[in-house]
């Protein structure tokens, strides 16, 4: 069978192999016909994908670097990557573009070129969203596939040279208000004064007749012209049109003074570091405030409520974008896109501009601050924060600079120990863990709880003797709040750091319109994220009066002292009362917010009540020859705490009146001001006294020892 399938083999397939050979052969021996060739294969050439998702990513991402690098060698030589960048800034600046969105489209390859459409939708502060669908050129290179450069690709009706503009319409910037109707900052009149030197003919009556206007000294006003040509203008000083108008016609009259009005912010002059200041847009956040929709030339809140309030005072600027045409000469520009101005809306605040201003000259050129607060809604009626700044003078050129640490507010940032101020805490934590308010103490003057060679001593070096709850509040006891916090220590390290933040300490109070620090509750874990040896019971004895690394705000302390008087509600502190209505806005108020409530109760917030109203009235209270005299009960806490060697302490007095009928409270911090008592109880009187419209009262000389 094997060789039958064989031989069937050579049979069929033996000719042709032989009539193969055989034409071999005869090729040979003739020339062979030409051979039509078979096309090549053609290699596939690559996609451009990679390259248009690259591209499009650059111009969502605003990366022009990333955009020119994929840019062909042409374009890269017709734009440089500084002109890239400057017309890229410049382009979505003008239009005020917030955010950029692409979204890819279709692709159109045609050999070495291709054509990615996609749809860009720019965000605009003032235009809202715009959207247009463009173009994406590209070629291959050998180096692969590249982006041809067009204007267009910024925004798609660009032609080569076209640039955008807007023509701005921009609102009046409203007012600033107290709580009674009184500006605050409003847009005014100002009248700058000044001299040209060669035009005076009568330098005596032209000084005699500037001090009177400017209240400035002869001496002072000869200083700002003295070194001036004879034909230049020297400025003196900006004035409110108001106050020049009485010595215009005189002035007037006066060869050589120069009155020049213009338009301008007016401040009351009052709590500078919260209602603020504007200013110049500088240099490095011009790009910024562009993107908001500014045209740059602006003044803006710098600071305080001016900062905060800026989307409420300054309006909506309106306005048209347009394309400016390069090449048609006398070619009208084009519009894209068209927005009506919105008015600036006003801003109503909690202050008291006259008690302000009383507040501030209570305080005087003190460092350091004050809180007022209504305890019943957490409403802010005073902020002085000291040193301050005349904010009418930042806003000439060649005005004096304000003092160091001016533009810092110590009310609501200002960061120091609470010293004896802490007790009130300490006392809530004692009566909430297991002491009483009948709890007694022994003070010799010193106390031995750590170790003779750790000997802690109280304020008072002869001691109280035995004291109960209360009294160690009125006296200010340092040895028994030593006691107190060691005895809680054992119990949990973590009780009294625990009340401290329940009673609103070591976070922000979250109050609105100003800047403000969290200060920082210690304890072994905020220690331990620290290094360095970890928390002790040592910590916790100097924490349990005030001191260890506890800092405090003074806003902090005041909202503390405002939830003991009015029953344990924590208020967030109101300073926007209400925001102005605008065409199409309604007016926008800000109601009284409890954020929370004291982790006590009634009984224990009564104890702590006691001890507070012992320090204006017992015989033994730390503050009661402060307070003698006085037409209602005060209740309140001195504390002089402890800062850097060498240096005095910090006086604090903190209070609510009248004790039973809680209205208002005060808190003072003088830094380094000395004794409490001495310092700040006596400053908190009298801002009391003008409070409630009373005779300010000679204070009688302090005692020979105050409470530390």
């Amino acid at each position: 069978m094997k060789g039958w399938t064989r031989r069937v083999f050579l049979l069929r397939f033996l000719p042709a192999a032989l009539g193969g050979w055989l034409s071999a052969c005869r090729a040979v021996l003739r020339p062979a016909p030409t051979a039509t060739p078979m096309p090549p294969t053609p290699t596939p050439l690559p996609s451009p994908a990679e390259t248009i998702t690259a591209a499009l990513d650059a111009l969502r991402r605003e990366d022009p670097d990333a955009l020119w690098a994929l840019l062909t060698p042409a374009s890269r030589a017709a734009i440089s990557l500084e002109e890239l960048r400057a017309l890229w800034r410049d382009t979505l600046n003008t239009a005020g573009v917030q955010a950029l969105e692409i979204e890819p489209l279709t692709l159109i390859q045609e050999g070495e070129t291709a054509q990615a459409r996609y749809r860009i939708r720019w965000k605009t502060a003032l235009f809202g969203d715009l959207e247009a669908e463009g173009t994406l050129a590209l070629r291959l290179l050998p180096e692969g596939w590249r982006v041809v450069w067009r204007d267009a690709l910024l925004w798609p009706a660009l032609d080569e040279g076209d640039r955008l503009r807007v023509e701005y319409t921009i609102p009046e910037r409203a007012n600033l208000y107290d709580r009674e109707g009184q500006s605050l900052a409003v847009q005014g009149e100002w009248v700058e004064i000044g001299v040209v030197p060669g035009q005076i003919t009568d330098e005596g009556l032209l000084l005699q007749r500037l001090a009177r206007a400017t209240g400035l000294p002869p001496e002072t006003i000869r200083s700002r012209y003295a070194f001036g040509r004879p034909d230049w203008y020297m400025p003196i000083i900006p004035l409110p049109a108001d106050r020049v108008a009485p010595f215009a016609a005189e002035l007037e009259a006066t060869p050589g003074v120069v009155l020049r009005p213009r338009s301008g912010r007016i401040y009351a002059g009052v709590a500078p570091q919260t209602i603020g200041v504007v200013g110049k847009i500088p240099a490095e956040e011009l790009d910024r405030w562009r993107r908001r929709g500014y045209r740059g030339d602006e003044w803006v809140g710098r600071m305080g409520l001016e900062a905060w309030g800026e989307p409420y005072l300054a309006g909506t600027h309106g306005g048209r974008l347009l394309i400016q045409p390069a090449k048609a000469e006398n070619a009208s520009p084009r519009l894209i896109a068209e927005r009506p101005f919105a008015p600036g809306r006003s801003i109503t605040t909690t202050l008291k501009r006259d008690f302000q201003a009383q507040v501030e000259e209570i305080f005087g050129d003190r460092t350091g601050a004050v809180v007022v607060m209504d305890p019943r809604n957490g409403d802010l009626l005073a902020i002085v924060s000291g040193p301050d700044f005349d904010p009418n003078a930042l806003l000439w050129p060649n005005s004096p600079p304000p003092p160091p640490g001016a533009f810092l507010n110590r009310a609501t940032q200002g960061l120091y120990p609470p010293g004896s101020i802490f007790k009130i805490v300490m006392m809530a934590a004692a009566l909430t863990h297991g002491f009483a308010a009948n709890s007694t103490f022994q003070d010799p003057g010193y106390w031995d709880g750590l170790g003779p060679g750790y000997r802690k001593w109280c304020w008072l070096q002869t001691g109280h003797g035995l004291v109960d709850l209360p009294t160690a509040l009125t006296v200010s006891c340092n040895v028994a709040f030593y006691q107190i916090g060691f005895a809680l220590y054992q119990q949990d390290p973590d009780i009294v750091p625990q009340m401290a933040r329940a009673f609103g300490l070591g976070a922000p109070t979250g109050v609105v319109g100003v800047p403000e620090e969290a200060g920082l509750v210690p304890d072994a874990a905020w220690r331990a994220q620290q290094g360095g040896r970890p928390w002790s019971v040592g910590d916790a004895v100097n924490m349990a009066i005030g001191q260890s690394d506890l800092l405090v705000t003074p806003l902090q302390i005041a909202r503390m002292l405002a939830a003991v008087a009015n029953g344990g509600i924590l208020y967030r502190p109101r300073l926007v009362l209400r925001i102005g209505p605008a065409p199409g806005q309604p007016e926008e108020t800000f109601s009284p917010e409890v954020q929370g409530r004291l982790p006590v109760s009634e009984e224990t917030l009564t104890v702590i009540r006691q001890g507070l109203l012992g320090v204006t009235t017992h015989p033994r209270g730390t503050a009661t020859w402060v307070f003698r005299g006085m037409p209602f009960p005060v209740a309140g806490k001195t504390g002089t705490a402890e800062t850097v060697p060498g240096r005095p302490p910090h006086a604090w007095f903190a209070c609510y009146a009248p004790a039973e009928q809680p209205e208002l409270v005060v808190v003072v911090v003088v830094e380094h001001g000395g004794q409490g008592s001495a310092v700040a109880a006596p400053l908190a009187r009298q801002i009391l006294e003008a409070y409630y419209g009373l005779p300010r009262t000679p204070l009688p000389a302090p005692p020979a020892q105050e409470d530390r």
